[in-house]
C-alpha cells in the first residue's frame, strides 16, 4: 500500500414538517432504526449523523428508545452529532436574523439532548451563498459539508479536492469539506468493493487525502428496493467489513477529529451553487432539457470534459420565479418575520407578550422547512400536505403576533403594500377570522385565504405546467406501444407509473388557479370544453384592475375595477370585496358588469379553487342547495341552476358554501398535477375548482350584477378544538384520560 486515507461518513436523516405521520413511521422502520441496528454492531467504525429537528422532534415523542441509542452512541464517541438549521430551510430562503436564530437554537437543543458541543451543520440542500459563512460562524458552527461540485465551479481541479479549507465572509472563518459526488454515487449502489478500489485510488495519488461522503440516510432502506439491498443482502455490514479489514491504510473518522489534527489545505471562496442536479432542476423545462443535453455530450472526449467543468447551470433562488407558489409562501414568511422582527424590538417587557412571540417564532421557523419551496427528483413543492403545512405554521404565527397587538377582541384591518415583492401593489384584507390577500395587477384575483381557526390556506393552489419529466412519460408510452418481451420489462423497470394513462392527463394551465379568476365564455361553452382551457375570450383573468380601499370602523371595503376586451367587444368589470368584523367568516363580493352594448348575449363566470380539501375520501364531498349529497371532492359536476353549491372536509372540520344572488350554473371539478417522486410518476390532486357562470343578454340599462357570498365555516374545527382542551385540562386535574374520535386523513 503506498498511502493512507481518511475517510469521513456523514448521513443526513430527515423528515420535513407536515409529511404523514406513517411516512415518518415508514422511514424510522425501514432506514434509521436497521441502520443504527447494524452500527452499534461496529463500534470501531465512527460516523457522524444529522437529524434535522422536524423529524427528532417526531423521534422523541413517538421513538424516544432511538433517542436514547443514540445518546449512547454520542457518549462513547462513535457518533459525532452534526447540527444544523433547526427546520431544515434552504439558507438563500430565508432571512439573516433567522438563519442565525434557527442554528443556534437547534444547537442548544442538541447539546441538551446529547451531552455533545455542536462544532458542524448540515447544509440543506448544499445551497451555498458565500455569505452564509459569516452567518454560520456568528452562531457557533465550526464546519460545514459541501459538495465539490461548488469547488469545482470556483475553478478547482478535483485533484485538489482530498482535503478540507478554510472560507470567510467579514472576517469570519468557517471550514468546508468537500462532499464527493463520486462516493455519494458508488454508496449505497455499487459493490463494496468498488467503494474501496475508489479509495485505494485516492491513497495512492494524493498525499494523505481526506475523502468525505455525506449523503440522505434514506438511501440505507426509505428509497425504493434499497431496504432489501443494504440490509438484508448485507451491503451495510460487508462495507463496514471490508474498512475494518483495511483499517491499516483507511482510518474511518469524523469531521471534528480531522478539523483537531489536519491542517486546512488553504483558504478558498465558493460561488453560489448547490448540487450540480439541483442546478439543472431549478432551470426553466426547455433550458433545463438543453443544458443537461450539453453537459452529457462526448463523456469520453477528455477535451469536452474540461470545459464543460466550466458550465454551471442555474441559481437556488430562481425556484420562486419558476414556480409563483414558491414565491407566495416565501412572501408571505418574509412578511411574519419582518412583523415578528419589529414587535421583538419593541419588548417592553412583559412575560406573556415575550411568550407569545416566542410561540411564534417557532411557528414561523417551522414554516421555512425546505421541501415545499421547490421541487426537483421527489415531490416537494406538488405535495399539497408539505405546503398546507408550511401554510399552516405561518398562519398560526400571524394569529400569535395578532394576539400580542389587538388581544381577543373582534376587529378588521386593510394591509396595501408590494405584498409580494413584485413591485406593484397588493392588498391583504383581514380580520380575527380571515385573512385574504389580493393582486390587482393580476386579474384582480385573490391568491390567498387564511382560515385563522383551522390553519388552513384555501389557496394554497398549484397550477399544471410543464416539466420536462413529463417527455418521459410521453417517450414511454410511444416506445411501450411497440416494444414487447424484454424490451418491454427494461423500460418498465426504469419508468414506474402510480396511475394508469398519467399520459392522457398531462394539461397545462393558461392562467392562475387562484380564485376571483374573472372569464368571459363562447356562448354554451360546455364543461368539457373549460376543462381543456378551451372557448375563454375574455383578457380580464390576468388583466391589470385598477383598485381602491374604503376603510370603516367595522367593514372594508375593496374595490376594483377594469375596461378590457371581450372579443370584439369591450366592457368594464368592477368587483368589491367587503369584508367585516360583525361577519367575520365570510367575504362578499359584487360584481358589475357595465359598458357591453345593450341586448347583447354575454356569457361571464368567476373561478374559484379551493385547496387543502383533497378527493376521494367518503368524508370529503360537495353538497347542493337543498343539501344533499352529490359526489366527493374529486367528482365533476355541472349543476344547470342553482343559488349555492357547498363543499366539506370534515377532517379539517370546514364547510365552504359558494352563494350566488342570481341563480347560476356551476360547474366543479378536481386538478391535478402528474409529477414524479422516488415511487414512480403519479397524479396528484392540487384543488377543486368552482365556476358559478351565467349566460345572459346585456340589460338596456346597461348594467347587470350579481352578488357571490363565500362563506368558510369551521364551527366543527372549534367544537374539536374544544372537545381537545376540555380533555387536556380534565387529564391535568387528574381525571381519568378520555379517548378522542376523530375520523382519519385519507388523502
Amino acid at each position: 500500500m503506498s498511502g493512507s486515507v481518511r475517510l469521513i461518513l456523514s448521513f443526513h436523516n430527515h423528515q420535513p414538517v407536515g409529511n404523514f405521520d406513517g411516512v415518518f413511521e415508514q422511514a424510522y422502520r425501514d432506514a434509521y432504526l436497521p441502520f443504527l441496528d447494524v452500527m452499534q454492531d461496529y463500534p470501531d467504525i465512527r460516523f457522524a449523523l444529522h437529524t434535522s429537528g422536524s423529524l427528532l422532534e417526531w423521534l422523541e415523542a413517538r421513538r424516544p428508545e432511538y433517542v436514547e441509542r443514540l445518546r449512547g452512541l454520542a457518549a462513547t464517541g462513535q457518533v459525532e452529532i452534526i447540527g444544523g438549521a433547526f427546520y431544515e430551510p434552504i439558507l438563500a430562503n430565508i432571512p439573516r436574523r433567522d438563519r442565525i436564530a434557527q442554528i443556534q437554537s437547534y444547537s442548544q437543543h442538541l447539546r441538551s439532548l446529547f451531552g455533545q458541543v455542536i462544532r458542524g451543520m448540515w447544509l440543506p440542500e448544499r445551497v451555498w451563498e458565500q455569505q452564509f459563512a459569516s452567518d454560520i460562524a456568528a452562531a457557533g458552527i465550526q464546519y460545514t459539508i459541501i459538495d465539490d461540485y461548488h469547488f469545482r465551479c470556483a475553478g478547482m481541479p478535483q485533484s485538489e479536492l482530498y482535503r478540507h479549507y478554510v472560507t470567510e465572509d467579514e472576517g469570519r472563518t468557517l471550514f468546508v469539506f468537500p462532499d464527493s459526488e463520486r462516493l455519494r454515487y458508488l454508496i449505497p449502489f455499487s459493490k463494496p468493493a468498488e467503494v474501496i478500489e475508489y479509495l485505494r485510488e485516492a491513497a495512492a495519488q494524493h498525499t494523505n487525502p481526506v475523502l468525505v461522503f455525506g449523503d440522505d440516510g434514506e438511501k440505507f432502506g426509505s428509497w425504493p428496493e434499497t431496504k432489501k439491498h443494504v440490509y438484508e443482502d448485507r451491503w451495510l455490514r460487508d462495507f463496514l467489513e471490508l474498512l475494518l479489514a483495511n483499517r491499516d491504510w483507511i482510518h474511518v473518522t469524523t469531521p471534528g477529529e480531522v478539523i483537531d489534527s489536519v491542517a486546512p489545505a488553504g483558504r478558498c471562496y465558493l460561488p453560489d451553487a448547490s448540487y450540480r442536479e439541483m442546478t439543472e432542476w431549478v432551470l426553466p423545462p426547455d433550458t433545463q432539457r438543453e443544458f443537461v443535453a450539453l453537459t452529457r455530450m462526448h463523456p469520453d472526449n477528455a477535451e469536452w470534459q474540461k470545459l464543460v467543468r466550466f458550465t454551471r447551470g442555474g441559481y437556488w433562488r430562481n425556484f420562486r420565479t419558476r414556480y409563483s407558489e414558491s414565491h407566495e409562501m416565501y412572501s408571505r414568511m418574509i412578511g411574519i418575520s419582518n412583523r415578528l422582527s419589529r414587535l421583538a424590538a419593541a419588548d417592553d417587557g412583559d412575560v406573556q407578550r415575550r411568550s407569545l412571540l416566542q410561540q411564534a417564532r417557532t411557528h414561523l421557523h417551522r414554516g421555512q422547512c425546505n421541501c415545499s419551496y421547490w421541487h426537483g427528483a421527489f415531490g416537494g413543492l406538488y405535495l399539497p400536505h408539505l405546503r398546507n403545512a408550511v401554510y399552516a405554521e405561518l398562519i398560526r404565527a400571524d394569529n400569535l403576533l395578532e394576539q400580542c397587538v389587538r388581544g381577543d377582541a373582534a376587529w378588521v384591518d386593510v394591509e396595501v403594500g408590494d405584498l409580494n415583492m413584485d413591485a406593484r401593489p397588493e392588498v391583504r384584507l383581514s380580520n380575527h377570522r380571515l385573512s385574504a390577500a389580493f393582486a390587482p395587477a393580476c386579474g384582480g384575483q385573490m391568491y390567498e385565504l387564511d382560515l385563522r381557526t383551522n390553519a388552513v390556506n384555501l389557496l394554497a393552489t398549484l397550477n399544471r405546467r410543464p416539466e420536462p419529466y413529463h417527455q418521459r412519460i410521453l417517450d414511454y408510452v410511444a416506445s411501450a406501444g411497440s416494444a414487447a418481451g424484454e424490451e418491454l420489462a427494461a423500460i418498465s423497470r426504469e419508468v414506474r407509473f402510480r396511475q394508469p394513462d398519467l399520459d392522457r392527463r398531462i394539461q397545462y394551465d393558461r392562467w392562475s388557479r387562484k380564485s376571483l379568476v374573472d372569464h368571459f365564455f363562447r356562448p354554451h361553452l360546455s364543461l368539457s370544453e373549460f376543462r381543456r382551457s378551451e372557448g375563454v375570450i375574455g383578457d380580464f383573468a390576468m388583466g391589470e384592475f385598477e383598485a381602491g380601499v374604503r376603510k370603516g370602523e367595522r367593514r372594508i371595503l375593496l374595490e376594483m375595477h377594469r375596461t378590457g376586451r371581450v372579443g370584439e367587444l369591450s366592457g368594464e368589470v368592477r368587483k368589491t370585496v367587503t369584508i367585516s368584523a360583525d361577519r367575520p367568516s365570510e367575504l362578499i363580493v359584487q360584481y358589475e358588469l357595465t359598458g357591453f352594448p345593450a341586448g347583447m348575449p354575454l356569457h361571464f363566470g368567476v373561478e374559484l379553487n379551493f385547496a387543502a380539501m383533497p378527493g376521494g375520501a367518503a368524508d370529503r364531498y360537495f353538497y347542493d342547495e337543498a343539501g344533499t349529497r352529490i359526489g366527493t371532492l374529486d367528482s365533476v359536476h355541472n349543476l344547470n341552476s342553482a343559488e349555492r353549491l357547498s363543499l366539506v372536509d370534515e377532517w379539517l372540520g370546514l364547510d365552504v358554501s359558494v352563494e350566488s344572488s342570481v341563480r347560476a350554473g356551476f360547474w366543479a371539478f378536481p386538478l391535478e398535477t402528474i409529477s414524479q417522486s422516488e415511487d414512480g410518476f403519479e397524479a396528484i390532486h392540487q384543488s377543486v375548482c368552482v365556476v358559478p357562470h351565467w349566460e345572459f343578454t346585456m340589460p338596456v340599462d346597461g348594467r347587470w350584477a350579481v352578488e357571490l357570498r363565500l362563506v368558510p365555516d369551521t364551527a366543527m374545527a372549534v367544537a374539536r378544538q374544544l372537545a381537545e382542551s376540555a380533555r387536556r385540562r380534565r387529564e391535568e386535574a387528574g381525571g381519568e384520560p378520555t379517548v378522542s374520535v376523530s375520523s382519519g386523513f385519507s388523502g
